[in-house]
């Protein structure tokens, strides 16, 4: 297999235009005045940060998993037992979930991410 040097691909494999590339990087050393020299690594942000993500993603899940009981509940695809089993585990995973935001010391609403012009996740 030929090793390709990506600086030196052709136009045709360019994903944009020179001229956006070349604004792009002017841009970049005019923002690189605004960026901190340092970065302050605190033990304790990491942590909550990291815990913040983790019940973010589970959250998300947990959701999705809900609406998918829902949707097999309404079209009858569960039996009664199941339907109190599927009860049971979320109600378990939303105590757990309580316990582990006060933990790391979270609300409710800090677990739903900004996501810019496409709104907020959940």
């Amino acid at each position: 297999m030929e090793n390709i040097d990506p600086l030196r691909l052709p136009d045709e494999k360019l994903l944009s235009d020179p001229d956006e590339m070349e604004a792009f990087a002017d841009e970049l050393e005019h923002s690189e005045h605004s960026l901190p020299r340092q970065i302050n690594v605190d033990p304790e942000g990491v942590e909550k940060g990291l815990a913040k993500l983790v019940l973010t993603v589970i959250e998300l899940l947990r959701q999705l998993m809900e609406k998918q009981a829902l949707h097999r509940i309404d079209a009858g695809r569960l039996t009664d037992e199941e339907i109190e089993r599927l009860g049971e585990t979320f109600m378990k995973l939303d105590a757990r979930m309580e316990e582990l935001k006060i933990t790391f010391g979270l609300e409710g609403e800090e677990l739903n991410l900004n996501l810019g012009p496409l709104g907020d996740l959940m």
